[in-house]
């Protein structure tokens, strides 16, 4: 009782840590975003309006996180049993979309500046990108420990430390403008911005659309789980599994746990919680399983 206490102040402290995290990444970055977009129409510069535009997404993506985090806290009802955790999935696949739809609009206008480079004022455009990689960099930070949680605060993580990048390559463009003139630069950094952001993108994008259509989430190992509960004293099998995430840091299983035919009532429920306690370690938080004797196979059951 102690443990699951001190289990349940440590998963709320963390939480609590998560949103502070979000709200001050969404006001240092929303400001970041005002500057630099002003900045890049005041210096005609596509890789600082590109990395704005970008930044704008990641905003977006840090709000849509925030109010799934939000959603996740309402209690459940007759209708919607689990409540609204699954918004937290919904979400992620959201802000991936957001993000590759960011991504073509980059690339379409990098082309075009390819066939009309325009001068450009590179001291300046160096100054506005280191300002972001300290802003980004900052922001990441305050995602890096609990980035293992969730796949929202993974995302966010990978994003913001992303951008730091993204900022730092246009920083190293606005230098060699200003002493070069190559102002067809402006062109290739948003080209290479754009492939950061898709490469950062793809994985956020594959595991989401993943849990949308209850996959096995990917810190579950089916194989692990059987291993593990057959091994418990007097489980004579584990199958009929089902596994699938109720949210991005929740996940669900049924199944059905032969047990010996001699065991008894008392003895029944001792191995159930047994079972289910083993769960919990390997990423299971809520389970229903159903019980039979070996040489009973249940009515419901297609693959035993």
């Amino acid at each position: 009782m102690t443990d699951h206490h001190h289990h349940d102040h440590t998963h709320s402290t963390e939480l609590t840590a998560i949103n502070k995290a979000f709200i001050i990444g969404i006001v240092l970055n929303m400001a970041f975003v005002i500057v630099e977009t002003i900045t890049g129409f005041w210096t005609n510069s596509l890789a600082l309006l590109s990395d704005a535009g970008h930044n704008l997404s990641d905003v977006a993506s840090l709000a849509l996180s925030l109010l799934a985090f939000r959603l996740a806290k309402v209690k459940p009802t007759t209708k919607y049993t689990y409540g609204f955790r699954k918004a937290t999935v919904l979400v992620a696949l959201l802000n991936a979309i957001i993000l590759l739809v960011a991504i073509g609009g980059i690339a379409y206008e990098a082309i075009l500046r390819f066939n009309n480079p325009q001068p450009l004022q590179g001291k300046t455009i160096a100054i506005v990108a280191f300002i972001g990689i300290i802003i980004n960099s900052i922001t990441a930070y305050l995602f890096l420990k609990d980035k293992e949680l969730d796949l929202n605060v993974k995302s966010a993580y990978l994003h913001l430390a992303a951008d730091a990048l993204v900022s730092l390559g246009v920083v190293i463009g606005g230098i060699l403008i200003l002493y070069t003139d190559w102002w067809w630069l402006d062109g290739v950094l948003s080209l290479i911005i754009a492939v950061v952001i898709l490469v950062s993108t793809w994985g956020l994008l594959t595991s989401s659309l993943r849990l949308s259509l209850d996959g096995v989430p990917e810190n579950v190992d089916i194989e692990a789980i059987k291993t593990k509960i057959t091994s418990l004293k007097g489980v004579s099998d584990f199958h009929h599994i089902h596994v699938w995430a109720m949210s991005t840091t929740k996940n669900a299983l049924t199944a059905h746990l032969v047990i010996d035919a001699l065991t008894d009532f008392n003895e029944v429920e001792k191995i159930k919680n047994k079972v289910k306690h083993a769960l919990e370690h390997l990423n299971v938080h809520h389970s229903t399983i159903e019980v039979h004797t070996e040489g009973v196979v249940p009515a419901d059951c297609d693959d035993c």
